[in-house]
């Protein structure tokens, strides 16, 4: 059970992807959105040169997520939403 509510959350987590995960990605042509956090799943977008990067998954995973999870809280987890389906975030 998350002890933080999404409200909560939100800033951490903005704060973390806008000043060390976005400055990382885009070195490399890519760039990350944060579209919501929902029972400590947080939902982004990857956009730029990360859409249909093959390392994209890993580094969201292995990078993104251990990042968040060790500065906010371990049972966070990340979800990559492919571009259109930004409104069915319940699907995922």
């Amino acid at each position: 059970m998350m002890p933080f509510s999404d409200e909560d959350l939100l800033p951490p987590v903005k704060n973390i992807i806008d000043t060390k995960v976005s400055p990382m990605m885009a070195r490399d042509g890519g760039a990350i959105e944060l579209l919501a956090v929902k029972d400590g799943r947080i939902f982004v977008q990857l956009k730029g040169a990360c859409v249909g990067c093959g390392a994209s998954s890993g580094t969201l995973k292995y990078v993104v997520e251990k990042e968040l999870q060790e500065a906010i809280h371990p049972e966070l987890i990340i979800v990559n939403v492919p571009i259109g389906m930004e409104d069915k975030l319940e699907e995922f």
